[in-house]
């Protein structure tokens, strides 16, 4: 497993679905603890949820220690007859790697892995550390996974100085983009309370859907903001309208409306909460339920910026965008506890069937992964 294809065909072999580890951190420990690095597992459990059993390895004892961050579970296959190869059985086919994981990320572990084997080889007493925690519920509801895991280790006395998480980053092709934040994430679930009544005498029933109507149209008409530096405008979208009527004669109830807003660094997930009630207090009563996923970061770590940027420009000839774009990621929670960036490998396939990554991606992935330890242990 010294080829960074073969490495990443070892773990996409073991069926991590979220959150079963199915043999994956076996792997991992198997390729790093004969490199010197010592191994902690802990696992988290929360009534009502999985639990997560979660993975840190670390090579020296030293500040700074530097972080690779990531998930080795992957989302379900779909449906597998639709696979041109079994999900969990890789095969390389017209210079791609197709498997469960290939993009999403266990490409990215594999050539971070292999990128630190060979970094070493060169710098064997680094001045510094080099560590990775990986989590197995990224996928699924991240609440007994990285962030505990974090609190633990701090509670452990260890502690990061910066980190790089190895989520697909760039769109089509590597070097194309740094991710230097992520927007914040926030869902509601709106509820308007009417009566119930019979069609033909709407003046015995209070019909809510219009009420509903007027207020998701000031919502989805009313801008956010325009945007910031590294931040696009604030979005709205609506996902679900629901009144639960199977019938054409009965004025409902009740109805009730899904939206997420993904907003960016001029917000707080309580300030959007606070825009949202204003938009929708001139028509009426209304309940909210709110969920919060994330909140907006910007890592403005000028020099850990500045090393990512040098090495993907080295390998790749590319000078990266730094983007805030996309969804969120296990990222918003390491930025409590140090600097955070992410570059991993593109985004073309993750989760879809046949899921796959160029095999000259994760090469070139992993001299990335090498030169940014070098340069940063410079």
């Amino acid at each position: 497993m010294r080829d960074v294809v073969e490495l990443t065909k070892a773990l996409i072999a073991c069926p991590s679905v979220t959150p079963h580890t199915a043999g994956v951190y076996e792997v991992i420990e198997e390729y790093l603890k004969p490199l010197g690095f010592k191994v902690m597992r802990h696992t988290f459990h929360e009534d009502g949820t999985d639990s997560v059993e979660n993975l840190y390895l670390r090579y020296g004892t030293s500040a700074p220690n530097f972080c690779f961050a990531g998930h080795t579970d992957v989302v379900p296959v779909g449906d597998e007859a639709a696979w041109t190869t079994p999900p969990f059985h890789p095969e390389v086919k017209d210079g791609e790697l197709i498997g469960r994981g290939a993009e999403d990320m266990k490409g990215a572990i594999a050539a971070f892995m292999i990128g630190a084997a060979n970094f070493m080889k060169k710098n064997p007493n680094p001045k510094g550390s080099i560590s990775l925690l990986i989590t197995q519920d990224e996928e699924g509801f991240a609440i007994n996974g990285t962030k505990k895991m974090l609190k633990w280790l701090e509670e452990k006395g260890e502690k990061l100085d910066v980190c790089v998480v190895g989520e697909p980053t760039n769109p089509d092709v590597l070097g194309e983009m740094v991710k230097i934040g992520r927007r914040g994430s926030v869902s509601f679930t709106l509820t308007v309370r009417g009566k119930q009544g019979h069609v033909a005498y709407p003046d015995r029933a209070d019909n809510p859907i219009p009420r509903m109507l007027n207020m998701l149209q000031a919502l989805e008409n009313t801008p956010l903001d325009k945007g910031t530096e590294y931040f696009q405008p604030s979005n709205l979208e609506i996902v679900s309208i629901d009144v639960g009527n199977t019938t054409y004669n009965v004025i409902p109830a009740n109805v009730s409306a899904k939206f997420n807003v993904r907003f960016n660094d001029t917000h707080s997930s309580q300030s959007v909460e606070d825009w949202v009630r204003k938009q929708c207090a001139a028509f009426g009563e209304f309940e909210i339920i709110k969920r919060v996923t994330g909140e907006a970061f910007h890592t403005e770590h000028k020099a850990l910026t500045d090393v990512v940027v040098q090495a993907v420009e080295e390998i790749t000839g590319k000078t990266p965008v730094l983007s805030t774009t996309g969804g969120t990621s296990d990222a918003r929670f390491i930025k409590d506890y140090c600097s955070v960036v992410e570059f991993g490998t593109t985004g073309r396939t993750a989760h879809m069937v046949d899921e796959r990554v160029e095999v000259k991606t994760l090469e070139g992935l992993a001299k990335v992964y090498q030169r940014m330890l070098e340069l940063y242990f410079a």
